[in-house]
């Protein structure tokens, strides 16, 4: 009588993993949203182009590192987000 009520206690909660009634259901978590700014359209007749660089040590100036952090998406240069990109960047 006992492995019975084991065998059927095992069965029930296999029957409820399956059926996802003791697990908590995935499809009822918000998506995650980004925390990184859309890209913008670059301005026509600029010198500079969003090539996937992303941080201080590969600009060539401070001028390319504004450029890169107002249009191009996903860079590091700008770590308190104040609009000055490479603050501690001792070549400008």
């Amino acid at each position: 009588m006992e492995r019975l009520v084991l065998v059927l206690l095992v069965l029930a909660g296999v029957y409820l993993l399956q059926s996802n009634l003791l697990l908590p259901s995935t499809t009822e978590t918000p998506p995650v949203e980004l925390q990184y700014p859309e890209a913008r359209h670059e301005p026509t007749g600029q010198r500079f182009q969003c090539d996937g660089r992303r941080y201080c040590s590969e600009m060539t100036s401070r001028e390319e590192a504004v450029f890169f952090i107002r249009y191009c998406p996903d860079t590091r240069m700008d770590g308190d987000r104040d609009g000055i990109p490479c603050e501690n960047d001792s070549r400008w």
